[in-house]
């Protein structure tokens, strides 16, 4: 007879993993869940280098699980924060067209926000002055849903609240999974660990443990670095504000946040990142570069999308260029209210055809549940995840 020391090892401390733990033991009580994550502490990568923004899920396909987990997972973050008392707001946001081939889009995305069920109000120029005085555009629609919170400290607390038992420092190494007896997980450290199932939300190494775990997950993590600034001057931003953005890239645009802490950040970008983990340019890890310019996946996006591309790259190697990009938004911008804020980098699953997947990527084999694809608005969606892949990972458990 096997003897376990967990029914369900999860892979990963960011808020994806933590949210999975958390409604592990609230769904089934009793479930002893250890959570395995590699850094000193919960949230050191995607959670916790993201600009807090609290999704309404108004740029999501009507019916997709970005849609449907963005619209619940934002009152739900909200209400969590407030019962826990974690720093967040309810601010509302413009996204605001400033040029007329922008005009388009901007009305469609008040049609998908309506679909999803999400209060819209359209904007004229003299009411987005109303809003934010010193930023310029043609139209504008005002998404009162939208808000900011401490994403880390939302992570911390769902550690806490999940009982499970966390391990930090406890990087994963190898999987050999039996589909009649379980999983066994060995760290870095020599440990090894037995369970019943696995959870894999490793994020920017969710693919490297797919395959760890004996799975091809048709799609590789190619990593995108995403460059902040903060503003000198945060007073010229009063709360959130956007561009429309582009529907063929799943990234918002350079965009201006206001944070619970008071400070605006200004950002991202979005260039291919060296390394899973390649916050800045110095950092080039060959292996994990070789993996990415080895998918075939990567040169077709590259073939299709070089000239957003060098965009982005112009805009990261100038300060200027940046600048300029921000100015569009808000024209009283100076290069020098721009300081350099910390990184993040997003971790996009590519198809080989060189798809960027679009919608949250959850997939099943025997023992295990693979969370494949979960950039933002994961964060906000982070508590329905959470409650879906703990229900399949329940689901999929032999009665005991």
């Amino acid at each position: 007879m096997t003897t376990y020391d967990c029914d369900v090892l999860v892979v990963g401390g960011g808020i994806v993993g933590l949210s999975t733990a958390y409604a592990l033991t609230r769904a089934a009580p009793g479930t002893r869940v250890v959570v395995l994550e590699k850094e000193s502490g919960p949230a050191r990568h995607q959670t916790g280098r993201n600009s807090g923004v609290i999704h309404s899920g108004i740029y999501y396909k009507p019916g997709s699980l970005k849609a449907r987990f963005a619209v619940r997972g934002a009152a739900e973050m909200v209400e969590f924060c407030a019962r826990h008392g974690i720093a967040h707001e309810v601010t509302g946001k413009l996204i605001v067209a400033t040029e007329r081939a922008e005009l388009p889009r901007l009305h469609a995305l008040v049609q998908r926000g309506r679909e999803n069920g999400i209060p819209v109000r359209e904007l004229g120029p003299a009411q987005i002055a109303a809003y934010e005085p010193e930023v310029r555009g043609l139209a504008a629609i005002h998404v009162g849903t939208t808000g900011v919170c401490d994403y880390a400290a939302v992570a911390a607390r769902l550690a806490e609240l999940s009982g499970a038992q966390v391990r930090y420092g406890a990087e994963v190494v190898r999987i050999d999974r039996r589909p009649s007896l379980g999983v066994a997980v060995r760290t870095a450290d020599g440990t090894v660990l037995r369970a019943r199932a696995l959870v894999n939300c490793a994020g920017l190494h969710c693919d490297w443990v797919a395959r760890l775990a004996g799975d091809d997950p048709g799609v590789r993590i190619v990593p995108f670095r995403g460059e902040y600034y903060e503003l000198a001057r945060p007073g010229l931003v009063k709360g959130l504000v956007y561009p429309v953005p582009d529907p063929a890239f799943p990234f918002l645009g350079v965009h201006l946040t206001r944070g619970v802490d008071g400070s605006v950040h200004v950002g991202p970008n979005a260039v291919p990142a060296a390394a899973r983990e390649g916050y800045d340019w110095r950092t080039v890890r060959p292996a994990e570069l070789a993996g990415t310019l080895g998918w075939p996946g990567s040169w077709r996006i590259a073939r299709r999308h070089w000239r957003y591309g060098a965009g982005e790259l112009h805009r990261s190697l100038s300060k200027r260029a940046f600048t300029e990009a921000v100015r569009r938004l808000l024209p009283g911008v100076e290069e020098a209210d721009l300081r350099t804020a910390p990184a993040g980098v997003r971790a996009q699953a590519v198809l080989r055809d060189g798809t960027l997947v679009d919608d949250f990527l959850i997939r099943e084999t025997p023992r295990v549940v693979h969370v494949l694809n979960a950039p933002s608005p994961a964060a906000t969606a982070s508590l329905p995840i959470g409650r879906e892949v703990a229900a399949r990972v329940l689901a999929s458990l032999p009665r005991r």
